[in-house]
């Protein structure tokens, strides 16, 4: 059977009319975008102590660097950071409250007493004397009253011993694996910790809005007592807002310290610890670990800041099933806070770019994400793609 040719060219031309009015297919979103960045470079020029141990954390990006290793040493009244953490945790105090009085005893006063030949840091008391909770805790942690951690610890766990079990278990459970106390105020050199453990712990009281209004008060008055002043020199300078210092002849100079530090339109908690600075006193001590701590937040202040991870850069392409391609650019630079060497985890979302690419066109974005939260760029087609060839269009398949 002949087809008769106009036929054959009415059949050519609607088949030439359906593929030219086909859409085309959609284009294809190429990336090459890695799931994780590190921010250039490596941290340099920290001035570590040349003994004992420190560490620095940066609050929701980790630890900067640390020096010293492990070692549990004694950490003489830094020791107190758990006392308070364990009484305000057992009896949670809010910001400004007085909280429940605790009645001072003659027993009290007798344990106030034979502690003085030793020459511990205490405050005055006298039976019948009530202590607020605040008041308790600011003796505590202000001018480091040995004899008010052991009322403390009375107060809340009936007796010493049960709450040195109370300070145990609660170490165990924050996974301070390097810490073991054997006294609610440090002054045992068998009460020991790492600058690792101490600056953990640190970041957990510093949740507790009462624990962190009473370290960084520079003094406060009592009963009995009057006015307190806090042994930490620090406060005030370079940011620092609290926390404790602590200094024995065994453990030499502690310091458990927090710092706030401007960056980029933003407000940082610096947290760290210093421990085992050398000196003949606790005045020479604590002189030595507020020379080193304020070297540290020094290098701090240089080290964290904005920087960039992504640049404003090709970072793909879009490829059309014809063949024709424009790349896929970020459209501005992702820049996070953090230091060299920290590692930032990357995300990339996908917008279907459909058969027509357009100049400037949405195509997804990515996120760099840190633990102070995301930063995130559009990905945009640099040009148009231009369209398919009438020949393409024809003869295409599918």
């Amino acid at each position: 059977m002949v087809i008769p040719l106009a036929v054959l060219l009415a059949a050519l031309a609607a088949l030439a009319g359906v593929q030219l009015t086909r859409k085309p297919p959609p284009a294809a979103l190429q990336l090459s975008v890695p799931a994780a960045l590190s921010i250039p470079g490596q941290v340099t020029g920290v001035p570590w102590p040349r003994q004992g141990q420190a560490q620095l954390d940066v609050v929701g990006l980790g630890t900067l660097g640390r020096s010293g290793g492990h070692a549990s040493v004694p950490i003489g009244s830094v020791a107190k950071v758990m006392t308070a953490y364990v009484v305000l945790t057992g009896h949670p105090l809010e910001v400004g409250q007085p909280g429940p009085a605790i009645t001072v005893t003659a027993a009290d006063v007798a344990d106030y007493r034979s502690r003085i030949p030793s020459a511990q840091s205490l405050v005055q008391v006298a039976a019948g004397e009530r202590l607020t909770e605040r008041q308790a805790l600011q003796a505590l942690m202000l001018p480091s009253a040995n004899n008010v951690a052991a009322m403390l610890g009375k107060w809340d766990a009936g007796s010493v011993d049960a709450f040195v079990a109370k300070m145990n278990s609660t170490a165990a459970r924050l996974g301070l694996a390097d810490t073991h106390y054997t006294d609610p105020s440090g002054f045992e050199p068998t009460t020991v910790s790492s600058a690792a453990d101490q600056t953990m712990l640190a970041e957990k009281a510093l949740k507790l809005p009462a624990f962190a209004e009473i370290v960084a008060q520079r003094k406060a008055t009592l009963p009995v007592a009057g006015t307190v002043r806090n042994y930490n020199d620090l406060l005030g300078t370079d940011g620092v807002f609290g926390i404790k210092t602590g200094s024995t002849d065994e453990a030499g100079g502690n310091l458990v310290f927090a710092a706030r530090l401007a960056v980029a339109g933003r407000t940082l908690t610096i947290v760290g610890a210093v421990l085992g600075q050398p000196g003949k006193d606790t005045p020479e001590q604590l002189v030595a670990v507020n020379a080193v701590t304020r070297k540290l937040l020094a290098a701090a202040k240089r080290l964290v800041r904005a920087y960039e991870v992504l640049p404003a850069a090709d970072v793909g392409e879009v490829r059309a099933a014809w063949g024709g391609s424009v790349p896929v650019r970020t459209a501005s630079p992702v820049k996070v806070v953090g230091w060299p060497g920290l590692r930032v985890t990357v995300a990339v979302e996908r917008t279907a770019p459909g058969s027509q690419v357009r100049a400037g066109q949405h195509l997804g974005t990515v996120t760099a994400r840190t633990g102070l939260g995301a930063v995130t760029t559009d990905l945009r087609a640099e040009a148009d793609i231009a369209g398919p060839s009438w020949s393409w269009r024809l003869t295409r398949t599918s």
